[in-house]
């Protein structure tokens, strides 16, 4: 028989991001980026997964034909003082689950490492801000911490949207409603909700995540007529968030996109989360502000991915933070290995790394 709670109990005590229970193999923690067998267990079994399928699902009809319709769902589900979102999905019609722990408090914005310029831009009236990442990177986190330090500073009224809702907000200087996306739930696609939110008087709409061109098409409308639009996307770069944006759309349509995201388009912040010197994870942010430079290479018939690199590494002073700076400076401050920042570049970018990291050690007298 398995215990559940047990499991749980252990990731809170180890302070585990995700739990993998799988079919076959013993229940699974991640902490700090590793992946570890949960103390004291045994190996699964489908009568196992079975249980762990009625522990969640709770009887719920819907949730239960869902998942038996489409053979995975997404949920939260509370236990102790944490929230989870759950994953359940299916491997040789057993399910399978992905549990994401989720603390009630969030960490404050200074302790992220995100930097400032990030927060200072979320004062715009309208416009289109972004958060990309890989899997893992940390955007839900950053993405939260943005609308709780609105929250905390500014009269706003804010709609997210989100699939499932992870931290709770209360209202506080701003009104928050936060509206979970999915059938059966609150709106049915985030497209959908995004569209709907031009009804609702708001001021903000925070959108978990923007996947497809009807989701971009509403965030670009919403922009458009005056409200300021945050949301995700699994890109790598900026440079990249810019062209996945783009390449949404067919050819004959890039022109005008490109057009309305050179003056909607204010900031993408792009996020990586690696395990630094002793096992502590390290936020690496790279930071574009859109400018008339940047705007100028976006409405370029032929967008270069290099071109808008080169453009944030000489306007430093704008507010851009390139990888590379960001690399430099962890370096630095020891937060990093030398080897663990050439792993994050090109085998090109390594000569420009070696430059920064001198420059940066001569402007602060390290030699």
């Amino acid at each position: 028989m398995v215990h559940i709670e047990k499991i749980l109990d252990e990731a809170i005590e180890k302070d585990a991001s995700d739990v993998h229970l799988i079919c076959g193999l013993k229940p699974m923690l991640r902490v700090l980026k590793q992946l570890v067998e949960v103390s004291d267990t045994e190996v699964l079994t489908e009568e196992d997964m079975s249980e762990i399928y009625d522990y969640f699902i709770r009887g719920n009809i819907h949730k239960d034909n869902m998942f038996n319709r489409t053979r995975r769902i997404d949920m939260s589900f509370d236990y102790e003082k944490i929230r989870l979102r759950v994953n359940i999905a299916s491997v040789d019609y057993v399910p399978t689950f992905t549990l994401r722990l989720i603390k009630d408090e969030l960490p404050k914005y200074e302790d992220l490492g995100i930097p400032d310029v990030v927060r200072k831009m979320t004062n715009q009236p309208q416009g289109l801000i972004l958060v990309t990442g890989k899997i893992n990177s940390g955007k839900s986190t950053t993405l939260n911490a943005l609308v709780n330090e609105i929250n905390e500073t500014s009269n706003k009224k804010i709609i997210t949207l989100e699939n499932p809702v992870e931290y709770r907000h209360k209202s506080k200087k701003s009104v928050i409603l936060q509206k979970e996306v999915g059938p059966g739930k609150d709106c049915v696609s985030f497209s959908d909700g995004v569209k709907n939110s031009l009804r609702e008087d708001c001021d903000i709409v925070v959108i978990g995540e923007i996947r497809d061109r009807e989701t971009m098409d509403a965030a670009i409308e919403t922009a458009e007529t005056g409200h300021l639009v945050i949301g995700t996307l699994h890109t790598k770069s900026c440079a990249e968030t810019v062209d996945r944006i783009i390449n949404f759309y067919d050819i004959k349509d890039q022109v005008s996109v490109k057009y309305l995201l050179s003056s909607l388009l204010k900031l993408v912040v792009s996020q990586r989360l690696i395990r630094g010197v002793n096992d502590k994870l390290v936020l690496i942010p790279e930071v574009m502000v859109v400018d008339k430079v940047i705007s100028g290479l976006i409405r370029k018939e032929k967008l270069g991915i290099s071109e808008l690199e080169d453009a944030m590494q000489s306007s430093l002073d704008k507010g851009n933070i390139s990888l590379i700076n960001s690399l430099a400076k962890l370096f630095v401050e020891d937060r990093i290995t030398l080897d663990q920042a050439k792993e994050q570049i090109e085998d090109r970018n390594v000569d420009v790394l070696n430059r920064t990291i001198m420059q940066l050690k001569i402007k602060q007298g390290k030699h």
